[in-house]
């Protein structure tokens, strides 16, 4: 079975108090879009190990990586003892703010979820996936969704109709860990959730007008303090058209919607011209994951 993996970008991004786990809640619209890594997952009736390769020298194929962890923890929760087969292909860059890893795991819980015929639901599958990472449950319930806590709780939402995004990554990454100190180290305190913000979790559909008025990224500030390229990307975006610009997660990568793809495709060419950027023009997602029968 096949499975594609799709980047995600934070349309907003909100980070919250501290809590009592040592862990930040936040609040987040995520969107996925359509650049994708791609996981092929056999099953192995007579063996009973987990078999991961990955085409990127930059991931091992052991309990490290999370799809690994993914197929472990469905297999113990199932109380299957099984061999599995893995094939991980990279297209989306890591340590970039689009969720990759993440992805990865949920596609590999979904997949295994159908060929072992387990039946379980997005809630199911998300129980699993919040103990291997705080974005994976969001991609159970893409394409999109109003993503609060640690990350385990996500609504659904529809933002209708489509744009292009251009995902400009500056060829190197952001620590997580880092940006979160930085960010509770460097800001006054923290503010509330806009009363614009929670109405928006009320809604079950959303514009593309109502995102773009919320736009914002908590981590702005502290990460662009440290890598002004990010900042400069971010201005040059707005200014070949993008109707909103932002970084994703906590970086690196910054992104541009635009509705038209032609203009997108022409901001892509201005950034190409920098060798050490990785530019994307890709459309926002408007289905979920994707899962390929054999």
């Amino acid at each position: 079975m096949t499975v594609l993996a799709p980047a995600k970008i934070n349309l907003v991004l909100r980070i919250l108090d501290r809590r009592a786990d040592g862990f930040h809640n936040l609040w987040s619209i995520m969107q996925t879009v359509g650049l994708e890594d791609t996981i092929r997952i056999r099953l192995v009736p007579k063996e009973e190990d987990i078999k991961l390769r990955c085409d990127s020298r930059q991931l091992a194929g052991d309990q490290s990586n999370l799809v690994y962890r993914a197929a472990r923890a469905v297999l113990d929760r199932a109380g299957q003892s099984i061999g599995v087969e893995i094939e991980l292909k990279k297209r989306i860059p890591m340590g970039a703010g689009l969720g990759g890893g993440s992805s990865d795991a949920a596609a590999t819980l979904m997949g295994m979820n159908r060929l072992l015929r387990l039946g379980w639901s997005a809630a199911q599958m998300a129980e699993v996936g919040q103990t291997l990472g705080s974005d994976v449950p969001f991609f159970l319930f893409a394409p999109s969704g109003v993503v609060v806590g640690r990350g385990e709780t996500v609504k659904a939402v529809r933002i209708a109709g489509r744009k292009w995004a251009v995902l400009v990554n500056p060829g190197f990454g952001v620590e997580t860990k880092w940006a979160y100190h930085e960010l509770a180290s460097t800001r006054g305190g923290v503010h509330p959730l806009s009363s614009q913000h929670q109405d928006l979790e009320k809604e079950t559909t959303i514009t593309w007008e109502q995102v773009t008025k919320a736009a914002v990224n908590d981590f702005e500030a502290p990460v662009f303090a440290r890598h002004l390229i990010l900042e400069e990307i971010k201005r040059r975006l707005l200014s070949k058209g993008a109707e909103m610009a932002l970084l994703s997660g906590s970086g690196a990568t910054v992104f541009g919607l635009f509705s038209d793809e032609g203009q997108a495709r022409l901001t892509e060419a201005h950034f190409s011209s920098m060798e050490q950027f990785k530019v994307y023009v890709v459309p926002t997602c408007s289905t979920p994951l994707t899962i390929k029968e054999p």
